[in-house]
């Protein structure tokens, strides 16, 4: 085993073990370390600002070097807020995106 192979396995071990700890320290001392109602307040919109820091750079049409570009996931995506502000069906977000994506990519084809 070379030394690039030693330091992804290391890495993969010390994130694995930081993340046990965390998770384990958590639950093993939660019940001891109550937090504070503005920390619970705060933590409610956790995964939405997980989901939006994941999905919301895909969207942007800046490609490096190139500046704004025209990118077909942006109307997909905006026509998937369209109908969920309309309807609240996620189901139907997932149906409308996708639909104009591939007939967006079929049409510049």
């Amino acid at each position: 085993m070379n030394d690039h192979e030693t330091y992804i396995y290391s890495a993969i071990l010390l994130l694995t073990l930081c993340s046990v700890i965390t998770r384990a320290g958590y639950m093993l001392f939660g019940d001891y370390l109550p937090l504070p109602d503005s920390v619970r307040r705060a933590l409610r919109y956790a995964p939405v600002a997980a989901l939006t820091a994941i999905v919301v750079p895909d969207f942007l049409p800046w490609k490096a070097g190139l500046g704004p570009v025209f990118d077909y996931k942006l109307v997909a995506g905006l026509l998937g807020v369209i109908v969920f502000l309309r309807t609240r069906s996620a189901v139907l977000v997932i149906v409308a995106g996708m639909l104009a994506l591939w007939g967006l990519r079929w049409l510049a084809a």
